[in-house]
């Protein structure tokens, strides 16, 4: 193997980028096999589950629990068995020398493998108006701003899962929610449907995507398109709120790991990518499911065969 880069400050058995569910159930199960473990958060604490409001379907709390409180309970766990917690973002990483090279803000590490859950970001709709008003009337997060929409009429742009939970949320603050959507009918599970179409704030605009957001100095209005009929009218609202998907956080890794079609980090059922020693889980690998518990497991299996690789390794006497 060659020298570590003499630029590196720190080594690590194993680097965890990202801090959500996935990241952060690889370190409890790396921690625990007593290898030095370092997790770096990146800009979102406990990634989106972190941002939830209340996360219902996940085992263990009935009840359901916030997202934020149950992130602090992973890496409470995880920093139990001697996992690092940093609050630092990787702006490079060298998957060609090893240990791999790891630059954040603040330092560079190398490390003898990395686990990869940088996650996704919310897509963007691309219209004009979109830019300007964001966190001025525009959002993507509504358990992050729904307290500044009290009393007031808002649209939420999607029809999945989380246009769902967030429209609900929503509804404890505005007077209106108006859910538009592309199809005519909803992605979202039956169960999340039937609390939707049962709540009295919120109603639906069907087959209607949004083509501009208006306003002077604050966000007044929004043009809507009809892809049938092609009729476009314009309706007054103060805020609107955008869940259209995802898109992977892969920057740092094109052109160095094997990415689908999608942009997601290609792995096999071991976890592995394209490169030995590096592994991903959550929803930087995951277009389908992006689920609390289903990137937890994908986490524990990664943090189990990094564990195995550095095991083979030391074995090797490499």
């Amino acid at each position: 193997m060659s020298e570590i880069n003499e630029n590196a400050t720190n080594t690590k058995d194993v680097i965890i980028l990202g801090s959500g569910p996935a990241g952060l159930t690889a370190a409890l199960y790396t921690a625990r096999a007593f290898l030095s473990s370092l997790i770096l958060t990146g800009m979102s604490l406990h990634g989106q589950a972190g941002s939830t409001d209340i996360i219902e379907n996940y085992p263990g709390f009935p009840n359901g629990i916030g997202g934020s409180e149950l992130g602090l309970l992973f890496q409470s766990q995880a920093e139990r068995f001697g996992a690092e917690v940093v609050m630092d973002q990787a702006i490079s990483v060298d998957l060609q020398k090893y240990p791999f090279i790891v630059k954040t803000y603040s330092s560079t590490y190398a490390a003898k493998s990395i686990i990869i859950s940088t996650g996704a970001t919310h897509k963007k709709l691309n219209v004009p108006g979109e830019k300007k008003f964001t966190g001025r009337g525009v959002s993507y997060c509504g358990t992050c701003d729904g307290w500044f929409f009290k009393d007031k009429d808002v649209i939420v742009v999607g029809g999945g899962d989380s246009a769902l939970e967030e429209g609900i949320f929503l509804t404890r603050f505005a007077k209106s929610v108006t859910i538009i959507h592309r199809r005519d009918k909803l992605r979202a599970g039956a169960f999340l449907q039937k609390r939707a179409f049962a709540n009295p704030k919120i109603s639906f605009i069907w087959n209607s995507v949004v083509t501009e957001i208006i306003g002077d100095d604050s966000l007044q209005a929004a043009k809507l398109k009809d892809v049938i009929t092609n009729e476009e009218n314009i309706v007054s609202i103060d805020g609107v709120f955008i869940f259209i998907g995802n898109e992977p956080n892969r920057q740092l890794f094109e052109g160095q790991l094997e990415l689908d079609e999608e942009g997601y980090i290609k792995v096999n059922r071991f976890m592995e990518t394209s490169v030995s020693g590096v592994f991903a889980a959550g929803e930087i690998a995951d277009p389908h499911f992006r689920q609390v518990i289903t990137s937890a497991g994908m986490g524990a299996a990664a943090g189990i065969q990094a564990t195995r690789y550095l095991e083979d390794l030391e074995s090797d006497g490499s």
